[in-house]
């Protein structure tokens, strides 16, 4: 996305609202007073999900007087990170993993259906204005490959059919229920292996 794009998009004010304010307050209790510049981190995450998964430069400066730090401190942070988005990214933001495990069981055929179903680039809003996608490297679910991130939520153990029923469902703005798409309960093995005395012989 360009520069234009990310300046065209800025509000001219950003606050926390009450609710955040009250979680703010809260964060800067695990801190010590000469270090709460340390709550920057989960400042811009609370900032990013009150503006619809974006961060705006004025929430940063807005972060950068109430920690007392250098703007240009905040800003370091947030485009360090690549879980900050310093654009809009539409209420529903779609990480596809590409990562190997994930590309050999499947990944790539998600990536088309997100171009296809989406819009036709990353980190392009689609039509409906409502979400957006990108590859990412490793999300941390590789036993559970291929799998997706939407927001907060991982969806896991992904074909083609359910990948692209969590598109649709995300796009009309009803999305599924995340977790895994084959039943598993958690990261074991998807059958069990019997440990009989002949695995052994």
């Amino acid at each position: 996305m360009s520069l234009k794009k990310i300046h065209d998009d800025q509000p001219k004010e950003f606050k926390f609202s009450n609710e955040n304010l009250k979680k703010a307050e809260e964060i800067l209790k695990k801190y010590p007073e000469a270090n709460k510049k340390s709550a920057v981190m989960p400042f811009l995450y609370l900032a990013q999900k009150q503006n619809d998964n974006w961060i705006p430069l004025a929430a940063m400066k807005y972060i950068a007087n109430f920690l007392s730090m250098p703007y240009i401190s905040v800003y370091e942070v947030a485009t360090f990170y690549t879980m900050y988005n310093l654009a809009p990214v539409g209420k529903y933001f779609i990480q596809v993993c590409t990562t190997t495990p994930c590309l050999i069981r499947g990944a790539d055929k998600i990536v088309k259906l997100c171009k296809k179903n989406v819009s036709p680039n990353e980190n392009e809003i689609s039509k409906k204005g409502n979400c957006s996608w990108m590859e990412v490297e490793c999300l941390g679910a590789c036993v559970s490959a291929p799998m997706i991130q939407i927001n907060e939520n991982y969806y896991e153990d992904l074909d083609e059919k359910s990948a692209k029923e969590i598109i649709d469902s995300i796009i009309k703005d009803n999305p599924l229920k995340p977790g895994s798409y084959r039943g598993r309960k958690n990261t074991s093995p998807e059958k069990k292996q019997s440990l009989s005395e002949e695995n052994y012989a």
